[in-house]
């Protein structure tokens, strides 16, 4: 007993005590979040003598139920059984195999990941972009809708063949007795909901529930909860509503915001004492996220003292940024700071570029977290397999990649007799493709495709004739003969790519602008530099997203990409408090220093733009103006909500209004525009 509260401070100790009834523990960034919920469960199991098999505790990564497990059973004696601790999909796991013959299924079924769905998908429809249908299949199981009330909805919102593909898609899963990841909670839920005898049974097994970073969790999710509280109330969840930023992935901020309305009785404890941060970074955490209207509200107390104030850091471009912030990583490295503990953020993928490369030239070695170095994407790589094709018809290699990119109705197969037939004669793809009467091409290929395929060489060669005219040119006649962002049309994470495309060909505008007589393959040679890392030795520091940086810490962050339009993202259904919700998380990431970054101008969907410097700045205290207050719209494109007149529709656009927010909505075919304020969500 006296080990499980030797480490807590009051507040812990209050919410640890509280065993009985719903309680909402709100634990600021950095307070001993899972301090507080290992010590709640130790002293359920260890100080009141609970069985630890009537405790469920629910996390969101395995990761993080590994280290609760451990730390909670380092806390106890002699644990026979030990807590169920694990993620809400491994407890649909394990319920399922006891319980889906309710279904009149089998409990011998295997567990798809997204790959294998996709795989699946695509054998019952490849026309449609696969991962645009895998999503909404997603989203139609977390929103509880069968394949018929699918298309129902689609009779309205023109998305009949994606419901077709769903129907399909869950016979096939049946008939194999497979189900996905989205099954493991939505089937849970739907046998509990038909079985409330089965629901009391097990509500009553798990006596006291315990959830983990509550604010990340989902419509489906609280359902679920729901359903196993049938026989009592004794629900802790542990949250900080100002650090939920996965809106876009589902996460829904009102489970967290409402939970004393869902279980009625609620005691709140506030774990505000902060362990993490020097108490200037705290300060201007706390000052920026306090302009959050959204909020139940509580304030980051230092316990950790005084220490460096907040740098900010403006620059004219993004590579002077660049310049700018490795010369300070270098700076630390040399003073003896690891270079693991320092870590670069930033809100846009996009962004990381131009860091790379400045990271590059210092020689400081980096890890990229959550995502691949800009050069290595496959969009990146695709555009610069066509570049060298057009500077070298016989680079076979860029060729093969690009020749069914986009589409052009060439398999694997297809492209492999044309390699085995261009060796034969001794020859490169492009030079047999060229020169062999279309006649024997249709031999190798289909007779659409042979055609197809003299077309390509055409394009090429008089997209080659440009680059000697005129470089500058080159990048829109590239786009405009090949169509290259239609590759990833419809992709889940088409934007993204498109993005990093546009950064390119920006990229590539700006060096022609430099070296108005260079030669294509010296920018391809600046590349390649540019690209590698293998000189590079020693420890890394850490570059991601602030998404990918949440649970985190680090003793010194860069921020970089303060400015309107990237931190906050503004405009085409951006929330706002979400936004600033994630200034905060990225902000509370460090321990000693944080150095916020500004650029006066960027390379952006092409072009190089003029920036203002993020609002945040001024909302964090770090610099006078005047304060852009304006209403925020949780509302995004694909949303379905209803209005008390029209009913029922969906959000196919959002735009600014003055300072309210405008949507544009399909009701049943009829597209009207209406404010924010006048909708609510379904």
């Amino acid at each position: 007993m006296e080990k499980i509260f030797t480490k807590l401070n009051e507040s812990q100790s209050g919410a640890v005590r509280q065993t009985e009834g719903p309680v909402l523990i709100l634990a600021g960034a950095g307070s001993g979040k899972t301090t507080t919920i290992v010590s709640r469960l130790a002293y359920l199991i260890e100080g009141l003598g609970i069985p630890a098999s009537n405790t469920l505790t629910l996390t969101f990564t395995n990761k993080a139920a590994k280290e609760m497990r451990e730390r909670s059973l380092s806390m106890m004696s002699d644990v026979t059984y030990p807590p169920l601790l694990c993620t809400f999909h491994k407890f649909g796991l394990l319920f399922l195999k006891f319980h889906i013959h309710l279904l009149n299924r089998k409990n011998n079924f295997v567990v798809i990941d997204t790959d294998d769905k996709k795989r699946i998908i695509k054998k019952i429809n490849s026309e449609i972009a696969t991962p645009l249908i895998a999503s909404e299949i997603s989203r139609y199981k977390n929103s509880l809708l069968s394949p018929d009330d699918a298309y129902k909805q689609a009779e309205l919102y023109n998305y009949q063949q994606i419901a077709k593909v769903y129907e399909e898609y869950e016979e096939y899963l049946k008939e194999n007795n497979l189900v996905d990841f989205d099954d493991l909670i939505a089937l849970t839920y739907k046998i509990l909901d038909e079985n409330p005898q089965l629901a009391r049974e097990t509500s009553q097994k798990y006596q006291y529930i315990m959830i983990d970073e509550y604010q990340d969790t989902n419509e489906l999710q609280l359902k679920l909860l729901q359903k196993l509280c049938t026989a009592h109330n004794n629900i802790c969840v542990v949250g900080d509503d100002d650090q939920s930023i996965y809106g876009w992935r589902g996460a829904h901020i009102r489970n967290i915001m409402e939970f004393h309305q869902d279980f009625s009785g609620t005691k709140v404890f506030k774990i505000e004492e902060n362990y993490r941060s020097r108490e200037p970074i705290l300060k201007v955490a706390n000052a920026l996220i306090e302009h959050n209207r959204s909020r139940l509200g509580k304030k980051l107390i230092a316990t950790r003292g005084s220490g460096d104030d907040v740098t900010i850091v403006n620059s004219n471009d993004e590579n002077e940024e660049a310049r700018k912030v490795a010369s300070k990583i270098s700076k630390l490295i040399s003073s003896g700071v690891g270079a693991e503990n320092i870590a670069v953020l930033y809100r846009v993928n996009v962004l990381s570029r131009s860091i790379e490369e400045g990271l590059n030239r210092a020689g400081i070695a980096y890890k990229l977290v959550g995502g691949q170095r800009f050069y290595d994407r496959a969009e990146i790589k695709d555009l610069i397999s066509y570049i060298r094709v057009i500077t070298n018809f016989h680079d076979d290699f860029s060729f093969k990649r690009i020749v069914n990119k986009p589409k052009r109705g060439l398999g694997k197969a297809s492209i492999d007799k044309l390699e085995l037939a261009a060796h034969t004669n001794e020859t490169s793809i492009y030079e047999y493709v060229k020169n062999v009467p279309i006649e024997e091409l249709e031999v190798l290929v289909r007779k659409k495709n042979a055609k197809t395929l003299k077309t390509f060489i055409k394009d090429i060669e008089e997209v080659s004739q440009v680059v000697q005219k005129s470089s500058y040119d080159f990048i829109d006649l590239l786009e405009e003969t090949f169509h290259l962002k239609d590759i990833y049309k419809g992709h889940q994470d088409e934007s993204d790519k498109i993005l990093n495309m546009e950064e390119f060909y920006g990229l590539f505008r700006d060096f022609i602008i430099k070296s108005p007589d260079a030669p294509l393959d010296e920018f391809l040679n600046e590349l390649t530099l540019q690209s590698e890392q293998d000189q590079v030795e020693g420890a890394s520091i850490y570059m991601m997203s602030i998404h990918a940086s949440k649970g985190l810490e680090f003793d010194h962050v860069f921020i970089i990409g303060l400015e309107e339009g990237f931190l906050p993202l503004v405009g085409d259904g951006s929330d706002l408090e979400e936004e600033r919700r994630l200034g905060y998380v990225s902000f509370t990431r460090a321990k000693e220093t944080l150095t916020l970054c500004h650029a006066g101008s960027r390379f952006y969907k092409g072009r190089r733009s003029d920036l203002d410097k993020s609002r945040f700045f001024n909302e964090a205290g770090l610099c006078a103006g005047s304060l852009k207050l304006e209403k925020n719209t949780a509302f995004k494109k694909g949303d379905l909500v209803r209005h008390k007149v029209f009913g029922a529709g969906r959000v196919i656009g959002v735009s600014k209004s003055g300072r309210e927010f405008k949507l544009n909505i399909n009701f049943a075919g009829t597209k009207k525009e209406i404010l924010a304020s006048f909708i609510e969500r379904l």
